[in-house]
């Protein structure tokens, strides 16, 4: 087969595989681009090659770069967890803006040559043989190997983002009791965080997900067609995990000991130390079940109690995540400088108006752009 041939067939395998995981049907691929079905098909059997300006509309489409598309070799798999996947044609549009965001954040460290290794204690060993303690002996690692202090909810984020190299999404979406994440061997270990949610959710939903990114080759074995959804006992790991991460249990005790009185504890404490934490009043609830041996229904009926307070506390708490973590912002601006990347591409990679983005051209880079630090 010639090289030509080669590389006709392999643009179909991408076009077919873009659109699969697209969850977009040839009509309305019609009906969004104006390149007839028949053409489509022609393109996805190898018969012929899209005009470039055919291509751009495709890749725009199914949430691709070009590049995409004229890579060679197979494309790599992509593997969205969904702790909850919403229905198909949402979960496909959400995963095609989600992997599309981690493709846009590589090429802006590739082109600005700040690739970030991801630096993680990764876990090994089979699935079988994971459990509770190896989720807490995990919790634990992690929080003295991050430096994640006393109440990691504080300093998880910016951590697993600046300094652990995870690229951390927002987007807004259904279920909202849901979170997602993927581990990629072309762009590294990804998390997307339903922005709906109050900072505290998704503060546990970014633990929770950092669990399977520290287990993705124990667990990944289950597929689920187009995505994956882990298992109950998975899942009830995951928890567990983020409950010892964010609430150490030596520190916990120490808080909520200095609130007892009479062996009881009152709400108004719960919401504090909580709010120490970064977590919801539920899941310090649940930490508190687990530390002191509490009662199973007793429990429940203190979340059921604790459920009439959430909405007043959950609306002073909203507030709206950006789509994109800020060194993303800030490897676009840099590409810009530096002439990787046009308006255009400013425009789309920041999701902004071409008029924002030429402001942002426009504004002159530092010329001394050093600091000196003196030799001890």
């Amino acid at each position: 087969m010639s090289r030509a041939r080669r590389l006709l067939m392999t643009l179909s395998e991408r076009l077919k595989h873009a659109r699969r995981k697209a969850g977009i049907t040839l009509r309305e691929i019609e009906e969004r681009t104006g390149i007839g079905q028949s053409s489509l098909s022609e393109y996805e059997a190898g018969k012929r090659a899209p005009r470039l300006a055919q291509l751009q509309a495709l890749a725009e489409v199914y949430r691709r770069s070009v590049a995409f598309f004229l890579a060679e070799g197979e494309p790599a798999p992509e593997v969205v967890l969904w702790r909850k996947r919403p229905d198909d044609a949402v979960a496909a549009d959400i995963e095609a803006k989600f992997l599309r965001l981690c493709e846009q954040y590589h090429n802006l460290e590739v082109w600005c040559v700040e690739r970030r290794p991801c630096e993680l204690p990764v876990a090994s060993g089979a699935a079988a043989d994971f459990n509770y303690r190896e989720a807490e002996k995990l919790a634990y690692e992690v929080r003295a190997k991050l430096r994640l202090g006393d109440r990691p909810g504080q300093s998880l984020l910016p951590v697993l983002e600046e300094v652990c190299g995870v690229k951390l999404f927002h987007l807004s979406f259904e279920p909202s009791g849901t979170a997602a994440s993927t581990v990629s061997e072309a762009f590294g270990s990804a998390v997307l965080l339903n922005a709906n949610n109050v900072r505290w959710r998704r503060n546990f939903d970014l633990a929770h997900e950092l669990f399977h990114l520290l287990t993705w080759s124990v667990f990944r074995t289950q597929d689920n067609g187009d995505g994956i959804v882990a298992s109950e006992q998975e899942e009830k790991l995951a928890t567990c995990f983020a409950s010892n991460l964010l609430m150490p249990a030596d520190v916990t005790r120490l808080a909520v000991n200095d609130a007892i009185k009479d062996d009881k504890i009152g709400f108004d404490d719960l919401f504090a130390i909580a709010r120490q934490f970064d977590v919801s009043v539920e899941a310090l609830l649940w930490r508190i079940h687990f530390l002191y041996r509490c009662n199973e229904e007793d429990t429940r009926k203190d979340i059921e109690r604790y459920q009439a307070f959430a909405p007043f506390w959950e609306e002073r708490e909203k507030d709206v995540p950006p789509m994109r973590p800020a060194r993303f912002v800030a490897l676009a601006v840099k590409a810009l400088q530096q002439g990787q990347l046009s308006q255009g591409r400013l425009a789309e990679y920041l999701g902004i108006t071409r008029r924002e983005a030429m402001s942002i051209a426009e504004q002159e880079a530092p010329t001394d752009d050093e600091v000196a630090i003196p030799s001890v």
